[in-house]
């Protein structure tokens, strides 16, 4: 049998008073009424709640422990319209958020804080993925959105929508022990140095991007280690296993012996976006790409 909000409220208010004729003046209500409504919440609950004479009553056990649990109760009963409308106006809630590497030296330690900042009822719940394996995720609804690389695949362009957020050029990180003090430094320059790059199996759209730079140049460079993570390239760079073109922000990411040089004579830049499926109408989702867009 369920247990009505308003039997509570009357319990509550026979435990306070510990009197049933003012209990039922402080509920605006007569006392017959009021002593059965008791009756049947005991019975519904399977134990007495208070032990009655001629001339007093006394909370029983049973008594006592209700209390603090129907105040419980009714509290979250009193506060459900604004939990409510918090979740329905994104304030609120769940947001499952994967992202590429590169992201994490750019985009996403300032919006993270700041989003953390302006929602804090909102739980994040973050995955480092690659650009396909976020698209994998997306497609079957197991993240909300993904910071990724463009271009989207055709296949996936029905599903999902896309919105820009950063672009920045590429730069050059190499070992230190090769660093050479030119200035304007030049792929031309560390030509015989092999190459770390992204596997294109893994990144297509960066792999390519990456072996264009050196194409513009008519430079044809020698792969010598492929790494699916911007901190082993680096590390890779570190242990002076060769060169690497990364964007601009990964410069954040400091190692020994790794110096990075801008490129002028490249003009091509690292794109990052927020993808997320267009019937995902999550409230949260949409407050957390209103501030990507600031």
């Amino acid at each position: 049998m369920s247990i009505e909000l308003r039997q509570l409220r009357y319990f509550l208010a026979v435990a306070e008073e510990m009197h049933f004729g003012r209990a039922a003046a402080k509920l605006h209500m007569t006392q017959p009424p009021l002593s059965q409504a008791i009756q049947v919440l005991e019975t519904k609950l399977g134990a007495s709640l208070f032990t009655r004479t001629t001339r007093s009553i006394v909370l029983t056990a049973a008594g006592l422990a209700l209390i603090p649990e129907a105040k419980k109760l009714l509290q979250q009963a009193q506060d459900l319209p604004q939990l409510v409308q918090r979740a329905a106006s994104g304030e609120s809630g769940h947001l499952s958020l994967a992202f590429v590497s590169i992201a994490d030296y750019s985009i996403l330690p300032p919006h993270l804080r700041k989003f953390r900042l302006q929602h804090p009822e909102i739980h994040i719940e973050l995955h480092e993925a690659t650009s396909d394996v976020q698209l994998d995720l997306l497609e079957k609804s197991e993240i909300d959105a993904g910071l990724l690389i463009p271009p989207i695949p055709d296949r996936f362009s029905q599903l999902l929508s896309y919105q820009k957020v950063l672009s920045e050029p590429l730069i050059l990180a190499l070992p230190e022990a090769y660093a050479k003090r030119k200035n304007p430094a030049s792929l031309q320059t560390y030509k015989d140095l092999p190459l770390i790059i992204f596997p294109r199996k893994i990144a297509p759209a960066f792999h390519d991007t990456i072996l264009g730079c050196f194409r513009e140049v008519g430079l044809t460079p020698a792969i010598s280690q492929e790494a699916i993570q911007m901190q082993t390239i680096i590390g890779l760079v570190s242990a002076g296993m060769g060169i690497a073109l990364v964007p601009q922000s990964v410069s954040n990411l400091k190692r020994p012996g790794v110096v990075y040089q801008a490129l002028p004579e490249l003009t091509t830049t690292v794109e990052i976006g927020v993808a997320w499926l267009k019937k995902n109408t999550s409230p949260v989702l949409k407050t957390f790409l209103a501030l990507l867009k600031n």
